[in-house]
């Protein structure tokens, strides 16, 4: 019988939570170990709506990238993807940074979707195990590379051109400006990430590098099927479901 508790240690050893960041939050949020899971459900966030799909569809355990709950709450009210939770009854599972870091995870996918060739992990101060990735792409231009970015992530991307030609890219989805000057130094010639503020798109521009900046659903999004994969490779007969999510926000130009 697969049990949460056996989930949880499996899911242990994609990613190991020993991993993670200090400010995070990964591993059993939320309900039974000892219950049964026949059904898993697999979302990059926990919300009213990727929960009402898992009760929807008999899951009897949500597994999200990033953690429901990052602080103590002080409270618990309707309305509260939290205590809608709680009133479920499902378990939560989060996999958070140690799934950026490991093998497979959200920075691999992003170094298969663009194709990129002799990868390795960028170390960091940031990190205990390498987050950030670095590898060769085929020869291209800013825009081009920025083009290629939005395609393979099925999704509008902002770029900061630099000058020159790039043949090595580094990546980090989600909110990966931390690693920008490691990257450089590694000799990467384009960064892609989730985020970037005003300031570290001046210092991009100022370093004359280029800076794709496509979105953080859009750069974590695509690791939860690899994730959901993992899973059912692991326990064959576990019904394994990713749920539709969109991201939580939409490009509006002055045509509509």
């Amino acid at each position: 019988m697969l049990t949460v508790k056996h989930l949880n240690e499996f899911l242990n050893t994609v990613a190991p939570y020993g991993t993670q960041c200090s400010w995070d939050n990964s591993g059993l949020l939320a309900g039974d170990p000892a219950r049964e899971v026949s059904c898993a459900a697999f979302a990059l966030d926990l919300t009213n709506d990727t929960l009402r799909q898992a009760v929807a569809c008999g899951a009897d355990v949500l597994v999200t990238h990033h953690p429901v709950i990052f602080n103590p709450k002080r409270n618990l009210l309707a309305g509260d993807p939290v205590y809608a939770l709680c009133k479920s009854g499902l378990a939560a599972i989060s996999v958070h940074t140690p799934w950026d870091c490991a093998a497979g995870g959200v920075n691999d996918v992003l170094c298969d979707l663009l194709g990129l060739t002799n990868t390795r992990g960028i170390e960091s101060d940031e990190t205990a195990v390498p987050m950030a990735r670095i590898g060769d792409i085929s020869p291209c231009s800013p825009r081009q590379f920025a083009k290629q970015c939005a395609r393979a992530l099925g999704t509008t991307v902002q770029l900061v051109e630099g000058g020159g030609e790039i043949r090595r890219v580094a990546v980090c989805g989600g909110a990966g400006m931390d690693f920008f000057f490691d990257a450089l130094a590694l000799g990467a010639d384009a960064y892609l990430t989730g985020e970037a503020k005003h300031h570290e798109r001046l210092m991009a521009a100022d370093c004359g590098k280029t800076l794709v900046v496509g979105g953080h659903f859009a750069t974590e999004a695509p690791s939860m099927r690899a994730l959901q994969t993992a899973v059912q490779q692991a326990f064959p007969a576990l019904k394994t479901v990713l749920l539709k999510q969109k991201a939580p926000v939409c490009l509006i130009s002055e045509e509509g």
